[in-house]
Formats: C-alpha cells, sequence, structure tokens
C-alpha cells in the first residue's frame, strides 16, 4: 500500500513556506534552522544539502543524523490533529516539524519549543 502523498514531496518545497512563515512573524531562518536541527540533527550544509537534492520528506527523516529523542515530548494540534495520537511515525514526525515551526512564529521561548527541562 503506497504511503500517503506528503511521504514523496521534497522539503524543498515545503522549506520555503517555513521561512515565509516565521520571517512573517519577525522571526529569522536561523531560528527555523535551530529547530529543524534540533529535531532532525541536520546541520546547515546538511539542510542546504537536502533541499539542492530535493530529497523526499520520507527520505529527509529516514537520512536524519539523529531524531531527538525528547521529540516525543512534543504536544499540540496540528491541521487539527493531536500529534501525539498521529499513529503512522513517518507522519507524526512531518507534524512534529510544523507544529515547531508553529511554535518558532509564535514567538514560543526556543527552551520550551525544545523541550527542555524546567530549572
Amino acid at each position: 500500500m503506497p504511503g500517503h502523498r506528503i511521504f514523496r514531496m521534497s522539503f524543498a518545497s515545503i522549506y520555503p513556506h517555513y521561512v515565509t512563515k516565521v520571517e512573517r512573524k519577525g522571526h529569522t531562518k536561523a531560528e527555523l534552522h535551530d529547530v529543524l536541527s534540533w529535531l532532525t540533527g541536520y546541520d546547515e550544509e546538511g539542510l542546504q544539502r537536502v533541499i539542492d537534492e530535493e530529497v523526499t520528506l520520507e527520505d529527509f527523516f529516514a537520512q536524519a543524523p539523529a531524531l531527538n529523542p525528547n521529540a516525543e515530548l512534543i504536544r499540540g494540534t496540528i491541521c487539527g490533529y493531536k500529534v501525539q495520537e498521529i499513529e503512522d511515525p513517518l507522519m507524526q514526525r512531518i507534524r512534529w516539524m510544523d507544529l515547531l515551526v508553529d511554535e518558532v512564529a509564535r514567538g514560543k521561548k526556543m527552551s520550551s519549543i525544545k523541550r527542555e527541562p524546567a530549572a
């Protein structure tokens, strides 16, 4: 059975929308890259490579250097779905990423976005 069509979309096709969303709300591409790196382990060079090679979202997560173990702590609703209740692991990761981008755009504190424990 084929996966959802979003799995075959390239990261490069959604990345400009992420940049526009955070910049429109007064935040920076650096903040976006910070949370993408936190979630996936990609550094600047790695992100640029997946953009240049038009890697699919499926491969973006499959090739991620190090999915953050605290990603399991991500809770919230995106596109009407509670991310913690999404059963398909890939769809959940994609929605985690969407939710983190929304949190950056809303100006949530970076320590909160990265699910860092309270001091």
